[in-house]
């Protein structure tokens, strides 16, 4: 009798773990996320002012793009500093963006690019 008892439980044990790997797969199955549309202001094509227009170009694009370009420029030209990585020197293009700084912090970056779009 007591290898009818061994053999329930192991039947038992078994059903159970099959149990729970069907109730993981179902619930994987229902969460399933939606995905991130793109903030549209964040696409509108800006108007560029003749000093940034030297470093990115003068067409009308989105301030993403001017971003990626202005970093382009940078890293083209080796303008980020050796030791802090966060500063960027400015050549004579940049000083005309950067309000005629020589040394500005990349999150200070953006906000001087800013005064440049329209």
């Amino acid at each position: 009798m007591a290898t009818k008892q061994v053999a329930k439980k192991a039947v038992k044990k078994v059903v159970k773990k099959v149990a729970k790997k069907v109730v993981k797969k179902v619930a994987k199955k229902k969460t399933v996320k939606a995905k991130r549309k793109p903030n549209p202001a964040f696409m509108k094509a800006m108007k560029i002012s003749d000093a940034l227009a030297r470093v990115v170009g003068n067409k009308p694009i989105p301030r993403t793009e001017v971003v990626k370009k202005l970093w382009q420029y940078i890293k083209k030209n080796k303008l980020q500093d050796a030791v802090n990585r966060r500063n960027i020197n400015a050549d004579e293009n940049l000083k005309a963006v950067f309000g005629g700084k020589k040394t500005v912090s990349m999150f200070e970056m953006t906000k001087l690019v800013n005064k440049h779009l329209s």
